[in-house]
């Protein structure tokens, strides 16, 4: 692998035209073939499989105003008075009737015509009903719809507009991102003290997320793609982008201010960092795409969006930054006598203590003592995880000063919210009378006498003959715990109804599905997990050819994604700090948090682990030495490990403060792992557990060593590069 890039590094140098002719072409015709065809992403969740999607694929041809986009029209008197006022009501009225004639509008239900008034008559909530999909409703519609409403609000009415319409922000770029950006160039600063050498891993980092952005675009025109999936690419590509060429850059400085020849130390940096480079990304992207194995789409398309975007940065850090390289030429060697060149200097020839050997030495010192505290203090941070709860985004969590959440609190107030996460019971008969098993179904539910149930209506009857649904209110909203038990014990009297009425019956709706979605992604965590960490376990065996490292890899990472879990669960469901970083309401965290959180934590853990092992194993095979081997290790490594940590937990730390609600915590939860995993478990851990293992830490039984194939990470079979003529040769401590 290593002569491999090696060869490949060099020959970007030297042909830097051509590569980044190369790179441009692949830029233009993405760019091209978006300005040509767009792009279509899409913000519908199904669950093939699953008893909801399947009722929903019913409904969708019997009764398509069921299953289509709704808007809610929330109208409120002032205290005091009544919608039932004259001039509220009149009003109100003409409200409704200019609502059924906005663009997209198949019909608006007057609120006076379908009893939806209140109990105390200052609530009345119309129904908008879209014939449509969510992908395909226009924002212009939406905005026309919301001026007719708030156009109530002339003669004191409260107004507000709430429903499906509203649906997660997608992609969207805010100041917070342009913060975590600028504090990604202060880090690149200090770490190159240059500003050339600080710009190229931004600069490169850019081009692949341009190429990947745009490709995913691009696609989703011919495939389905969900609306998060760029907002993740976007994070995760822009993260591993910058460390990816900050990893190569700076082997690359490194080797300059020994005196090597520019040509030659881009060869070699690409051919050992470029190989850590190569496998870290391997890992992230097995991580993400294996997010498929949950089996739902929008999920899948999310992790494999990254992955592709993951792709773009490995590529770009291989092949287009070694012809940068080659254009910055001797101008990125630190200038002789300069701060970074005696710094870089001493640190390689070992006359100069970094931060990170001093840190290492410490933590080897007492290895023993060093685990148990580190096993300890993260156990501690992850007690909150335990009560882990999860669930579906709704517009119950949208900001409050939203018109979306203003209209889903005063249905909750006026009606109960219950309201705002209504169950359907889907009656399917062979063609006899389908209100009448109806009626009988929901007869048996009002008989169950089940106490989360605040109503169940009568039967409505689709036009196909066969079908008829029942709803049924809850007591409690779509996102509480008493509504996922309503409708598991629904479901679990469905068999007895179905054989009384010989109909088919389905519990669906869009709660019902988001129950559906919670249960599939949980049930799917464990072989997810398994899947994943097996194949990344694989990667690093052939990487490091040893049993404990990948084993402790995979044992920090369990102690990185439950500290994550604790610090999301404190934050989105106890409130700490919730106000500061802008979160409108806690309770249930997204249901697919967990997951996903756990494939890009994973992923990017394992960079460390590359980064750092990396260079312990290098010295390891050149010298023999286990505990010498961790500290040169850690002095060579840390520096670049720090920078990169820093990067990665400004980029998402910034997308904390991003609107898009399903990305929030996900970004917290990775901010907080990256940095318990780059400082306290791959800087403090690592070091103590090899240096507690010593010599055995590299073991590989004979057998498997000579199965396994020798990807020669370390470059050990690369030529020694001749010391240059007015230079003694350096002298590495031991």
């Amino acid at each position: 692998m290593a002569t491999l890039l090696y060869t490949l590094g060099r020959a970007a140098f030297r042909r830097r035209g051509r590569f980044l002719a190369g790179w441009l072409l692949l830029i233009a015709l993405v760019g091209g073939g978006l300005a040509t065809y767009g792009s279509h992403l899409d913000s519908e969740a199904t669950i093939p499989g699953s008893e909801s999607q399947h009722g929903i694929d019913i409904l969708e041809e019997a009764l398509p105003s069921s299953t289509g986009v709704t808007a809610q029209i929330v109208f409120r008197a002032p205290p005091g008075e009544s919608v039932d006022d004259a001039r509220h009501r009149a009003v109100i009225e003409k409200t409704v009737a200019a609502a059924g004639k906005a663009p997209q509008v198949e019909t608006a239900v007057d609120p006076f015509e379908a009893d939806a008034v209140s109990a105390d008559r200052r609530t009345a909530l119309a129904q908008v009903l879209y014939p449509i999909k969510r992908d395909a409703l226009r924002d212009a519609s939406v905005e026309e719809l919301e001026k007719i409403a708030f156009g109530a609000r002339a003669t004191g009415l409260e107004a507000e507009v709430g429903g499906s319409v509203y649906s997660s922000a997608g992609l969207e770029v805010g100041i917070g991102e342009v913060i975590g950006l600028a504090v990604a160039i202060i880090v690149l600063l200090v770490t190159f003290g240059s500003l050339l050498a600080a710009g190229l891993p931004l600069l490169t980092a850019l081009l692949g997320l341009v190429v990947g952005l745009g490709g995913l675009l691009l696609v989703s025109k011919v495939a389905t793609v969900s609306s998060t999936a760029p907002s993740l690419a976007l994070m995760i590509g822009l993260a591993v982008g910058i460390d990816y060429a900050l990893l190569i850059l700076s082997r690359h400085r490194t080797q300059l201010a020994s005196g090597m020849d520019p040509e030659e130390s881009a060869g070699r940096a690409t051919g050992t960092a470029g190989s850590a480079v190569v496998f870290a990304g391997l890992t992230v992207i097995v991580a993400l795409s294996g997010l498929s194995v949950v089996g739902i789409p929008f999920l899948s398309t999310m992790g494999l969006a990254a992955a592709g975007t993951v792709l773009m940065s490995v590529l770009v850090a291989v092949t287009l930054l070694p012809a940068l390289l080659g254009f910055a030429g001797t101008r990125l060697r630190p200038r002789p006598g300069s701060r970074t060149e005696r710094r870089e200097r001493a640190t390689a020839d070992g006359r100069r203590r970094t931060g990170g050997e001093r840190w290492a030495r410490l933590v080897t010192r007492r290895p023993l003592i060093t685990v148990v505290a580190v096993v300890i203090g993260l156990g501690v941070m992850a007690v909150p995880a335990t009560q882990l709860s999860l669930a579906m985004p709704d517009n119950g969590t949208a900001a409050p000063e939203s018109t979306q959440r203003k209209a889903y609190d005063l249905i909750s107030d006026a009606f109960g919210p219950g309201r705002n996460g209504r169950l359907l019971v889907l009656v399917r008969t062979d063609g006899d009378d389908p209100e009448t098993a109806a009626g009988t179904v929901a007869r048996g539910i009002e008989d169950l006498r089940l106490p989360d149930v605040l109503s169940v209506s009568p039967p409505q009857v689709a036009e196909d003959g066969r079908t008829a649904i029942v709803t049924v209110v809850p007591k409690a909203g779509p996102r509480a715990d008493e509504t996922v038990r309503l409708v598991r014990e629904i479901r679990a009297e469905t068999p007895a109804l179905a054989a009384e009425t010989e109909a088919e019956v389905l519990v669906t709706g869009s709660t019902a599905a988001a129950i559906d979605v919670s249960d599939r992604l949980r049930d799917s965590l464990l072989p997810f997990a398994a899947i994943v960490v097996g194949l990344a376990l694989l990667l690093l065996l052939l990487v490091f050819r040893s049993i404990v490292v990948p084993l402790k890899a995979a044992f920090g990472f369990l102690l990185s994604v439950a500290a994550a879990f604790g610090a999301v669960v404190a934050v989105f469901q106890w409130g700490w700090l919730a106000e500061q970083i802008g979160v409108p309401a806690t309770g249930p965290v997204f249901s697919f948090m967990p997951i996903v959180l756990m494939a890009v934590l994973f992923g990017l853990a394992m960079d460390y682990e590359v980064f750092l092992v990396s260079r312990m194993r290098e010295e390891y095979v050149h010298t023999g030495r286990p505990v010498a081997s961790v500290i040169t290790g850690s002095r060579h490594a840390s520096r670049v490990v720090t920078a990169a940590a820093l990067i990665m937990f400004s980029v998402f730390a910034s997308f904390v403060t991003a609107e898009d609600l399903t990305l929030k915590p996900i970004a917290l939860g990775l901010a907080v792992g990256i940095l318990v995993d780059a400082v306290v478990v791959r800087m403090t851990l690592v070091p103590a557990v090899l240096a507690l293992v010593g010599k055995g830490a590299w073991w590989l039984p004979r057998w498997l060593d000579r199965l396994l194939p020798d990807l020669d990470m370390e470059g050990a079979k690369l030529t020694p590069p001749t010391p240059p003529a007015d230079r003694e040769p350096l002298r590495v401590s031991r």
